[in-house]
């Protein structure tokens, strides 16, 4: 068995929740924060048999679509001014950890 952690955005969430369940694969799903962007993400939580995690990471990648963004971004001037620009980032897309189950239990 393993334990799947998908970490995707939260424009993205509500199709793989839907994706998932759709081909009977059951996720907690979680609301977590990016560091880098300090943006809304979506963490799912999901365990399954060995030889289905290809099957469910292939359903979270087609729901998951990376796509730029313009985000703000300071500098500082030597003057002591900050100015803002625009800086294009990409966003979406998932990020993935799949972990080795030593025991599961359903009480």
């Amino acid at each position: 068995m393993k334990l799947i952690f998908a970490i995707v955005s939260n424009d993205d969430s509500s199709m793989v929740a839907s994706a998932l369940t759709k081909n009977g694969f059951y996720a907690t799903k979680l609301a977590t924060t990016g560091g880098f962007l300090k943006a809304g993400n979506t963490t799912f939580i999901c365990g399954v048999d060995d030889e289905k995690v290809d099957r469910v990471i292939d359903i979270i990648s087609k729901q998951s679509s990376r796509r730029t963004q313009l985000v703000p971004s300071a500098t500082t001037m030597d003057v002591g001014m900050y100015t803002s620009f625009p800086v294009e980032v990409t966003v979406g897309g998932a990020t993935i950890f799949v972990l080795n189950v030593d025991r599961f239990e359903k009480v």
